[in-house]
């Protein structure tokens, strides 16, 4: 197994302080939902995935399962690259797939925590010997030209990531991915998709509470990196849909007058009893919609696939 960094503990310290001082500082106050994901916002998301509430997880494995097969035939990929790899779990679909359609040779997960990454990365490399695995730590909005060159590549984006992303950074990431792919190469995006109101809400909003202390956590996260002295419990979770940018957003809303010191950042934020503090968009799609994005940054739709309820969409698309 092959571990190339790109992105050190330093430079993430360091995002974590510019991305702390333009949010906290700005009108709405906002912070990147990547900072959700310390050890124990990983351990809380993997909770979430597995509540009766939260469907996406399941209804995409439904989908790759019924498909993973037809997907190594019509791209006969030599090499699987996955963005924001995590565990990599439903990422196995396809590896056992293209591994018994005969033509897969290299996994490349790519992901920002480089102990995670490593974990999953010697897993793979342990239950597949005859695969070249080629991890890299970096970030999938700066360093996808850091991807291993070579012609037959699969580039997969699952779990509904790019819905995290506004309009303006969704063109210029997947303009960005379309730059370092071979016209023939393809792409695997997973997609939640639009529905009532009532269900998306409850996937953001559960009755347990997980996703509440998930929202909560980027506080913690503030408070251990920068000296920060937030009191998360004074803060209520929200999650709304905005029907118009058809996208969840989640905010923590302060039950309280506060002010709020940020020792790291030599900075004092002050909050109004109600103020709200934007945490995540999670943007909802429709098929069309999907297509439109995908063929102004080059890719040509091929394939597109739901799990059987029509909960969530998996397109293949080829960089034409």
């Amino acid at each position: 197994m092959r571990l190339d960094i790109h992105l050190t503990e330093a430079d993430l310290a360091r995002a974590l302080r510019d991305d702390a001082r333009a949010g906290l500082t700005a009108t709405p106050k906002t912070l990147p939902p990547k900072w959700f994901y310390d050890a124990y916002g990983s351990e809380l998301f993997e909770r979430i995935t597995e509540l009766p509430e939260y469907y996406p997880t399941r209804a995409e494995r439904a989908a790759l399962t019924t498909h993973a097969a037809e997907i190594a035939e019509t791209t006969g990929a030599k090499s699987l690259v996955e963005l924001g790899s995590g565990s990599s779990d439903k990422t196995r679909l396809l590896l056992d797939a293209l591994h018994r359609h005969g033509t897969l040779a290299r996994f490349v997960p790519l992901d920002v925590s480089e102990p995670a990454l490593r974990a999953a990365a010697t897993a793979i490399d342990a239950d597949y010997p005859d695969l070249d695995v080629h991890a890299i730590a970096g970030d999938f909005t700066r360093h996808l030209d850091e991807i291993p060159a070579g012609d037959g590549r699969l580039v997969v984006f699952l779990g509904g990531t790019i819905g995290n992303f506004e309009p303006a950074e969704r063109a210029r990431f997947l303009h960005d991915l379309r730059a370092v792919l071979h016209p023939g190469e393809w792409f695997l995006l997973g997609t939640d998709l639009v529905k009532d109101e009532a269900t998306l809400v409850a996937a953001y909003d559960d009755s347990a509470g997980v996703t509440a202390e998930f929202n909560r956590n980027v506080l913690r996260v503030l408070n251990r990196q920068l000296g920060a002295d937030f009191d998360p419990e004074s803060f209520a979770h929200v999650a709304l849909w905005d029907a118009k940018e058809e996208w969840i957003e989640m905010r923590l809303r302060a039950l309280r007058p506060m002010r709020v010191r940020v020792t790291g950042l030599d900075l004092d934020v002050s909050f109004a009893e109600g103020e709200e503090l934007y945490t995540e968009i999670s943007a909802k799609f429709r098929r069309d919609g999907i297509a439109a994005e995908l063929t102004t940054a080059g890719f040509e739709p091929a394939r597109w696939w739901t799990d059987p309820a029509g909960r969530f969409g998996v397109t293949l698309a080829q960089a034409s």
